[in-house]
């Protein structure tokens, strides 16, 4: 068995709501193994998405631990938080989150800017990740040039460039048609094989399926 890429012990998150405390996660016991393909289900409002988040490291719990590589993360300042997004992470999100006058290459290259890389390099890199999800002959289209499941797919080798070791993808399906969303299942499942961890927060059974365990 791999070794474990990410554990949690007795996650929580709460958010104050005027004088209500939502408990957005309470007590979340997880443990993840590098290379897994893990889906995370429930119905809208049950914290999935708060889950990513903390796992993201886009959000700290109120209490409990979270481990990634080993490393207390759920202890981490704000700049440690960040080195951990920019290199073990890539994020895919439901509205794609692209920029809509800036091309599909520059798109890509958005993770890079805090690289230290030369131009070149970066230029390279995100021909790279658009040439491993089918895109090589769109580098230069914007949002509005492209077709839903094409800026899925901009948003994907966006989250790919920097070659995280974890990838996830908070409804990444959500604005697609059926046969779109297969694809991008599809493409996350190839670079699931290639060695990235994916782990799907989804709401829909045909989007788990294509997970190992949920």
């Amino acid at each position: 068995m791999q070794p474990v890429v990410i554990q949690t012990q007795g996650l929580c998150r709460d958010f104050s709501v005027g004088a209500q405390v939502v408990h957005a996660l309470r007590d979340v016991d997880l443990v993840i193994h590098r290379g897994e393909f893990i889906a995370i289900m429930g119905p809208s409002g049950s914290g999935k998405s708060t889950c990513m988040h903390v796992l993201g490291c886009l959000d700290t719990p109120t209490a409990g631990k979270y481990l990634l590589d080993g490393e207390v993360v759920s202890e981490f300042q704000t700049d440690d938080l960040a080195r951990i997004r920019r290199t073990k992470i890539g994020f895919v999100f439901q509205s794609f989150n692209l920029m809509a006058g800036a091309s599909a290459q520059a798109n890509v290259e958005l993770p890079l800017l805090y690289s230290g890389d030369p131009r070149a390099v970066r230029s390279e890199k995100a021909k790279n990740a658009l040439a491993r999800v089918g895109l090589s002959d769109r580098i230069h289209h914007k949002p509005t040039q492209l077709s839903g499941g094409q800026m899925q797919r901009v948003a994907i080798a966006r989250a790919i460039v920097n070659q995280p070791d974890i990838v996830l993808a908070d409804e990444p399906t959500g604005a697609l048609d059926t046969e779109t969303g297969r694809e991008i299942m599809d493409l996350l499942t190839e670079l699931n094989g290639q060695g990235m961890t994916v782990i799907v927060v989804t709401h829909e059974m045909e989007v788990a399926g294509y997970a190992e365990r949920c």
